[in-house]
C-alpha cells in the first residue's frame, strides 16, 4: 500500500506531456559596430596603431574572413577610454570589469525576458522555475536573483545557474528546462542567456593570436525562452518541441577550447584543431540521437547549429553534405551579431520560426518536422537537442503541436 501511494504521488507530480518552447525573445546593447571598422576603432582605442602594423593587416584579414557584418556591445568607445586599464594587454583591471558585466548582465537579461514573457501572455506570477546562464557575471548571489529582483518574480522561484558554461550553455539550460518541464506538473520555466564579453576585452600582442581571433567573432547579446510542457492550446504556442537531450565531451579536445580568468581579465583560447574535432564526430553525435527516430538523412532535417566560426559551419557542411540553406539561420545570425555565445542557440531559433512564417511554411521549421540544435563549446563540450517543430496557422499565427 505504502509503496503505491509514492507511486502514485510520483506519477502526479509529473507533466504527461513532452517539453516545449512557448515563446523566445532577445536583446542586444545599444552600442553597434560595423565589422569593416572594428580594426581600426580596436587599434586606435588600445593605442596599438603606430607600432603594430603587420598585426592589424592580420587582424583585418581574420575579421574579413569571420562572415560577420555587425556585433552589438555593451560598450562605447568613450566608455573603454574612461576605463583606459581595460584597453590594455596585461594591466589589473577585473575590479573595472567585473563592475560593468554585474550592471550589464541582468539588465540585459531583463531586456530578453520581458520580450519573451510578453508573446507568452502569461502573468509572470506562473513562472515556477528560472535558469539563468552566463560566462561572465562573478559576484554572489548571481545574476539568477538579480533577474528576479528586476522583473518583479515570485520570490519562491525555483532559480538554477549556470555559469562558465561558455558557447554550449544555452543547449545545456534547455536541456534543464526539459527535465524540470517533464518532472513538474505544470511548471513553466524561463531561461535566460545573458553574455557581455567586456571580460575578454583587451589589447593585442603578437604572442596571443587566440586573443584577436575572440575579439573579431565575439558579441553581447540576451536570449530568452519560456520552456514547458502540456501547453494551454490556444493561449499557450509551442514553437518547438524538446524531444531528447544528451551531452558528450569530444575525445582529445581537452585544452582545445577554454578561457582563464587573472586580473588582467579573461583571456580566451581556441586552438586549429577545433573544427576538424567537431567535423570528425558530428556524424556519430547524430546518429545516436536519431537513430531511433529511423532518420539518416541530415537534409531532411532543420538545423539550430551554434554559429561558432565560420570553419564550424563549413565544416560541418562539408562533413554531412549539408546543402547550402540547412545553416542559414546560423549563418544569419553569425552575421548579424557575432558569435554571442550562450545566447546564440535562441537567437537562431527565433530567427527560424520568424523566416519560416514570413516563407508561409507549413512549420516553425522551415517546412520539416524534425530538426537538431547543437550547441558547442569549452571542452569540447557538445550538446544535442532533437527538436520537433510545430505546425503554423497562417490565418490565426496559432503554432499547433503536429507530435
Amino acid at each position: 500500500m505504502e509503496m503505491a501511494y509514492l507511486e502514485n504521488m510520483r506519477e502526479a507530480q509529473r507533466a504527461s506531456g513532452i517539453a516545449a518552447v512557448l515563446a523566445i525573445g532577445t536583446a542586444n546593447p545599444p552600442n553597434c559596430f560595423s565589422q569593416a571598422d572594428f580594426p581600426d576603432f580596436y587599434f586606435q582605442l588600445t593605442d596599438g596603431d603606430d607600432d603594430m602594423t603587420q598585426l592589424k593587416a592580420k587582424f583585418k584579414r581574420i575579421c574579413e574572413k569571420s562572415m560577420i557584418e555587425k556585433r552589438y556591445f555593451s560598450f562605447s568607445g568613450e566608455m573603454m577610454k574612461e576605463s583606459s586599464n581595460i584597453c590594455a594587454y596585461m594591466e589589473s583591471s577585473l575590479d573595472t570589469r567585473i563592475s560593468i558585466m554585474n550592471s550589464e548582465i541582468p539588465k540585459l537579461g531583463e531586456k530578453a525576458a520581458s520580450l519573451a514573457i510578453k508573446e507568452w501572455g502569461q502573468p509572470k506570477s506562473e513562472i515556477t522555475h528560472l535558469i539563468f546562464c552566463t560566462t561572465s557575471y562573478l559576484d554572489i548571489p548571481g545574476a539568477d536573483y538579480q533577474l528576479v529582483k528586476l522583473l518583479g518574480l515570485n520570490p519562491s522561484i525555483n532559480r538554477f545557474m549556470i555559469s562558465h558554461y561558455g558557447c554550449f550553455a544555452g543547449a545545456a539550460a534547455l536541456r534543464l528546462a526539459k527535465d524540470l518541464a517533464e518532472n513538474n506538473a505544470g511548471a513553466r520555466i524561463l531561461v535566460v542567456c545573458s553574455e557581455v564579453m567586456v571580460v575578454a576585452f583587451r589589447g593585442p600582442s603578437e604572442k596571443n593570436m587566440d586573443s584577436l581571433v575572440g575579439h573579431a567573432i565575439f558579441g553581447d547579446g540576451a536570449s530568452a525562452m519560456i520552456v514547458g510542457a502540456n501547453p494551454k492550446i490556444p493561449i499557450e504556442r509551442p514553437l518547438f518541441h524538446l524531444v531528447s537531450a544528451s551531452q558528450t565531451i569530444l575525445p582529445n579536445t581537452e585544452g582545445a577550447i577554454g578561457a582563464i580568468v587573472r586580473e588582467f581579465g579573461m583571456n580566451i583560447y581556441l586552438k586549429e584543431i577545433v573544427p576538424k574535432s567537431i567535423g570528425d564526430n558530428i556524424e556519430k553525435i547524430l546518429k545516436k540521437a536519431f537513430d531511433p527516430i529511423g532518420i539518416s538523412d541530415w537534409n531532411s532535417i532543420f538545423w539550430v547549429s551554434h554559429p561558432g566560426c565560420p570553419a564550424i559551419l563549413k565544416g560541418i557542411e562539408a562533413k554531412l553534405g549539408l546543402n547550402d540553406a540547412k545553416l542559414r539561420a546560423s549563418k544569419h545570425v553569425l552575421r548579424e551579431y557575432g558569435n554571442m555565445s550562450s545566447a546564440s542557440v535562441g537567437f537562431i531559433m527565433d530567427e527560424m520560426r520568424k523566416r519560416s512564417s514570413q516563407e508561409g511554411r507549413s512549420t516553425t521549421g522551415e517546412g520539416l518536422k524534425w530538426g537538431v540544435l547543437f550547441g558547442f563549446g569549452p571542452g569540447i563540450t557538445v550538446e544535442t537537442i532533437v527538436l520537433h517543430s510545430t505546425q503554423i496557422n497562417t490565418e490565426t499565427h496559432v503554432h499547433e503541436a503536429i507530435l
